[in-house]
Protein backbone atom coordinates (compact mmCIF):
# COMPACT_ATOMS: atom_id res chain seq x y z
CA UNK A 1 0.00 0.00 0.00
CA UNK A 2 1.67 3.29 -1.23
CA UNK A 3 2.14 5.90 1.43
CA UNK A 4 1.35 10.22 1.16
CA UNK A 5 4.42 12.10 -0.02
CA UNK A 6 4.34 12.77 3.86
CA UNK A 7 5.23 9.39 5.19
CA UNK A 8 1.43 9.28 6.69
CA UNK A 9 -1.58 7.37 6.57
CA UNK A 10 -2.21 6.25 2.75
CA UNK A 11 -3.55 8.01 0.52
CA UNK A 12 -6.40 7.17 -2.54
CA UNK A 13 -5.88 10.14 -5.56
CA UNK A 14 -8.23 10.31 -7.99
CA UNK A 15 -7.35 12.01 -11.69
CA UNK A 16 -10.81 13.31 -13.51
CA UNK A 17 -10.05 14.26 -17.46
CA UNK A 18 -13.04 15.36 -19.44
CA UNK A 19 -12.66 14.18 -22.95
CA UNK A 20 -13.90 14.87 -26.16
CA UNK A 21 -12.05 13.05 -29.40
CA UNK A 22 -8.49 12.83 -27.03
CA UNK A 23 -7.70 9.58 -28.12
CA UNK A 24 -4.02 10.46 -29.65
CA UNK A 25 -3.37 11.82 -26.42
CA UNK A 26 -4.58 9.52 -24.04
CA UNK A 27 -1.59 7.24 -23.95
CA UNK A 28 1.16 10.38 -23.37
CA UNK A 29 -1.52 11.83 -20.83
CA UNK A 30 -2.26 8.55 -18.85
CA UNK A 31 1.08 7.49 -19.13
CA UNK A 32 2.13 11.02 -17.27
CA UNK A 33 -0.34 10.29 -14.93
CA UNK A 34 1.03 6.92 -13.68
CA UNK A 35 4.69 8.05 -14.07
CA UNK A 36 4.52 11.09 -11.17
CA UNK A 37 1.67 8.56 -9.04
CA UNK A 38 2.96 5.24 -9.01
CA UNK A 39 4.20 3.98 -5.96
CA UNK A 40 3.90 6.88 -3.89
CA UNK A 41 -0.18 6.94 -4.13
CA UNK A 42 -2.66 4.50 -4.95
CA UNK A 43 -4.89 5.80 -7.48
CA UNK A 44 -7.63 5.90 -9.99
CA UNK A 45 -8.11 7.57 -13.15
CA UNK A 46 -11.45 8.49 -14.36
CA UNK A 47 -12.32 9.57 -17.79
CA UNK A 48 -15.25 11.48 -18.79
CA UNK A 49 -15.95 10.82 -22.36
CA UNK A 50 -18.34 13.16 -24.19
CA UNK A 51 -19.00 9.53 -26.74
CA UNK A 52 -15.92 10.66 -28.71
CA UNK A 53 -16.09 8.90 -32.21
CA UNK A 54 -12.12 8.55 -32.42
CA UNK A 55 -12.28 6.15 -29.72
CA UNK A 56 -10.92 7.85 -26.85
CA UNK A 57 -13.05 5.91 -24.29
CA UNK A 58 -11.46 2.17 -25.60
CA UNK A 59 -8.39 3.72 -25.50
CA UNK A 60 -9.01 5.13 -22.01
CA UNK A 61 -10.08 1.79 -20.95
CA UNK A 62 -6.89 -0.25 -22.52
CA UNK A 63 -4.76 2.03 -20.02
CA UNK A 64 -6.55 1.33 -17.07
CA UNK A 65 -9.20 4.10 -16.83
CA UNK A 66 -12.86 3.97 -15.72
CA UNK A 67 -14.38 5.43 -18.26
CA UNK A 68 -17.99 7.32 -17.63
CA UNK A 69 -20.10 9.01 -20.65
CA UNK A 70 -21.32 12.38 -20.66
CA UNK A 71 -23.02 14.37 -23.35
CA UNK A 72 -23.37 17.42 -22.14
CA UNK A 73 -20.42 20.21 -21.55
CA UNK A 74 -17.00 20.50 -19.35
CA UNK A 75 -18.76 21.31 -16.48
CA UNK A 76 -21.29 18.74 -16.52
CA UNK A 77 -18.60 15.96 -17.21
CA UNK A 78 -16.45 16.98 -14.18
CA UNK A 79 -19.51 17.17 -12.09
CA UNK A 80 -20.08 13.45 -12.88
CA UNK A 81 -16.58 12.82 -12.37
CA UNK A 82 -16.49 14.47 -8.58
CA UNK A 83 -19.35 12.10 -7.77
CA UNK A 84 -17.56 9.02 -8.60
CA UNK A 85 -14.33 9.74 -7.04
CA UNK A 86 -13.27 7.61 -4.27
CA UNK A 87 -9.95 9.79 -3.53
CA UNK A 88 -9.00 11.55 -0.29
CA UNK A 89 -7.68 13.83 -2.76
CA UNK A 90 -9.56 14.69 -6.63
CA UNK A 91 -7.91 16.24 -8.84
CA UNK A 92 -9.31 17.66 -12.17
CA UNK A 93 -6.78 17.47 -15.41
CA UNK A 94 -7.53 18.19 -18.62
CA UNK A 95 -6.56 15.66 -21.85
CA UNK A 96 -4.44 17.79 -24.12
CA UNK A 97 -1.72 17.77 -22.31
CA UNK A 98 -1.27 21.20 -21.64
CA UNK A 99 -1.55 20.50 -18.06
CA UNK A 100 1.95 18.83 -16.87
CA UNK A 101 1.54 15.90 -14.39
CA UNK A 102 4.77 16.54 -12.42
CA UNK A 103 2.68 19.32 -11.07
CA UNK A 104 0.27 17.15 -9.91
CA UNK A 105 2.15 16.62 -6.17
CA UNK A 106 2.55 19.85 -5.77
CA UNK A 107 -1.88 20.22 -5.98
CA UNK A 108 -2.00 17.03 -4.02
CA UNK A 109 0.37 18.31 -1.38
CA UNK A 110 -1.58 21.67 -1.11
CA UNK A 111 -4.63 19.57 0.31
CA UNK A 112 -2.27 17.75 2.49
CA UNK A 113 -1.20 20.88 3.93
CA UNK A 114 -4.78 21.44 5.15
CA UNK A 115 -6.56 23.74 2.32
CA UNK A 116 -10.06 22.57 0.71
CA UNK A 117 -9.25 23.72 -3.01
CA UNK A 118 -5.63 24.18 -3.97
CA UNK A 119 -5.40 26.03 -7.89
CA UNK A 120 -3.02 26.07 -10.47
CA UNK A 121 -2.35 29.15 -11.81
CA UNK A 122 0.00 30.35 -14.31
CA UNK A 123 0.23 33.98 -13.36
CA UNK A 124 2.15 33.24 -9.99
CA UNK A 125 5.86 33.57 -10.01
CA UNK A 126 7.03 30.02 -11.31
CA UNK A 127 3.86 29.64 -13.60
CA UNK A 128 3.52 30.82 -17.07
CA UNK A 129 1.30 29.51 -20.50
CA UNK A 130 2.25 28.54 -23.77
CA UNK A 131 -0.93 28.77 -25.23
CA UNK A 132 -2.46 32.02 -24.70
CA UNK A 133 -2.63 34.38 -26.73
CA UNK A 134 -3.08 38.12 -25.80
CA UNK A 135 -6.89 38.31 -26.43
CA UNK A 136 -6.95 35.57 -24.22
CA UNK A 137 -4.45 36.69 -21.48
CA UNK A 138 -6.54 40.16 -21.18
CA UNK A 139 -10.27 38.66 -21.00
CA UNK A 140 -8.63 36.40 -17.92
CA UNK A 141 -7.33 39.35 -16.49
CA UNK A 142 -10.22 41.31 -16.43
CA UNK A 143 -12.50 38.43 -14.62
CA UNK A 144 -10.28 38.13 -12.32
CA UNK A 145 -10.17 41.46 -11.27
CA UNK A 146 -14.23 41.30 -11.57
CA UNK A 147 -14.39 38.14 -9.36
CA UNK A 148 -12.19 39.65 -7.14
CA UNK A 149 -14.06 43.49 -6.20
CA UNK A 150 -17.32 41.45 -6.12
CA UNK A 151 -16.51 38.40 -3.98
CA UNK A 152 -13.61 39.72 -2.02
CA UNK A 153 -11.33 36.95 -3.52
CA UNK A 154 -7.60 37.08 -3.99
CA UNK A 155 -6.95 35.35 -7.21
CA UNK A 156 -4.32 35.37 -9.80
CA UNK A 157 -6.16 33.07 -12.25
CA UNK A 158 -9.80 31.71 -13.16
CA UNK A 159 -10.40 30.18 -15.95
CA UNK A 160 -7.84 26.96 -15.51
CA UNK A 161 -9.00 23.79 -14.61
CA UNK A 162 -5.93 22.06 -13.14
CA UNK A 163 -6.81 22.28 -9.26
CA UNK A 164 -7.03 19.60 -6.34
CA UNK A 165 -10.15 19.34 -4.01
CA UNK A 166 -9.98 17.79 -0.72
CA UNK A 167 -12.37 14.77 -0.25
CA UNK A 168 -16.13 15.84 -0.53
CA UNK A 169 -15.45 19.37 -1.30
CA UNK A 170 -16.46 19.18 -4.95
CA UNK A 171 -19.71 17.92 -3.52
CA UNK A 172 -20.13 20.94 -1.04
CA UNK A 173 -19.52 23.41 -3.76
CA UNK A 174 -22.84 23.16 -5.47
CA UNK A 175 -21.85 23.30 -9.08
CA UNK A 176 -24.53 23.61 -11.57
CA UNK A 177 -22.70 25.26 -14.36
CA UNK A 178 -22.40 22.89 -16.92
CA UNK A 179 -19.95 23.93 -20.03
CA UNK A 180 -16.41 26.26 -19.53
CA UNK A 181 -18.28 28.19 -16.73
CA UNK A 182 -17.18 25.50 -14.22
CA UNK A 183 -13.98 27.01 -13.43
CA UNK A 184 -15.21 30.17 -13.13
CA UNK A 185 -18.24 28.87 -10.44
CA UNK A 186 -15.45 26.47 -8.28
CA UNK A 187 -13.44 29.71 -7.66
CA UNK A 188 -16.50 31.73 -7.00
CA UNK A 189 -18.19 29.02 -4.72
CA UNK A 190 -15.73 27.79 -2.74
CA UNK A 191 -14.54 32.19 -1.97
CA UNK A 192 -18.61 31.91 -1.03
CA UNK A 193 -18.20 29.21 1.41
CA UNK A 194 -14.70 30.08 2.88
CA UNK A 195 -13.17 27.65 1.98
CA UNK A 196 -9.75 27.51 2.69
CA UNK A 197 -8.18 28.09 -1.06
CA UNK A 198 -4.30 28.12 -1.96
CA UNK A 199 -3.02 29.04 -5.61
CA UNK A 200 0.35 27.15 -7.02
CA UNK A 201 2.50 27.77 -9.87
CA UNK A 202 1.34 25.98 -12.71
CA UNK A 203 2.77 26.19 -16.44
CA UNK A 204 0.42 25.50 -19.80
CA UNK A 205 1.61 23.93 -22.30
CA UNK A 206 0.64 23.90 -26.12
CA UNK A 207 -2.30 21.20 -27.21
CA UNK A 208 -0.49 18.37 -28.28
CA UNK A 209 -2.42 16.15 -30.66
CA UNK A 210 -6.13 17.35 -31.79
CA UNK A 211 -8.17 20.07 -32.34
CA UNK A 212 -8.92 22.52 -29.36
CA UNK A 213 -12.89 23.43 -28.11
CA UNK A 214 -12.00 26.78 -26.54
CA UNK A 215 -13.91 29.48 -28.33
CA UNK A 216 -12.75 32.91 -27.26
CA UNK A 217 -15.69 35.11 -27.42
CA UNK A 218 -18.04 32.52 -26.62
CA UNK A 219 -16.14 31.27 -23.83
CA UNK A 220 -15.91 34.60 -22.43
CA UNK A 221 -19.75 34.79 -22.82
CA UNK A 222 -20.16 31.67 -20.55
CA UNK A 223 -17.61 32.64 -17.90
CA UNK A 224 -19.26 36.08 -17.37
CA UNK A 225 -22.60 34.86 -16.80
CA UNK A 226 -21.57 32.43 -14.62
CA UNK A 227 -19.92 35.33 -12.48
CA UNK A 228 -23.36 37.21 -12.75
CA UNK A 229 -24.88 34.01 -11.68
CA UNK A 230 -23.05 33.59 -8.72
CA UNK A 231 -24.66 36.85 -7.20
CA UNK A 232 -28.14 35.73 -7.59
CA UNK A 233 -27.23 32.25 -5.54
Amino acid sequence: MAKSASGGRSLFVSVIIPTFNESRNMQDVMGGVKKVLDGTYDYEMIVVDKHSPDGTASAARRLGAKVLFDDVGKGSALIKGFRAAKGDVVISMDADLSNRPDELKLLIAGIEAGYDVCMGSRFLAGGGSDDMPRIRKLGNKFFVIMVNMLYGAHYTDMCYGYRSFAKGVAQKLGLRETGFGIETEISINAQKRHMRILEVPSFEKKRAAGQAHLRTFRDGWIIMKAILKGLLR
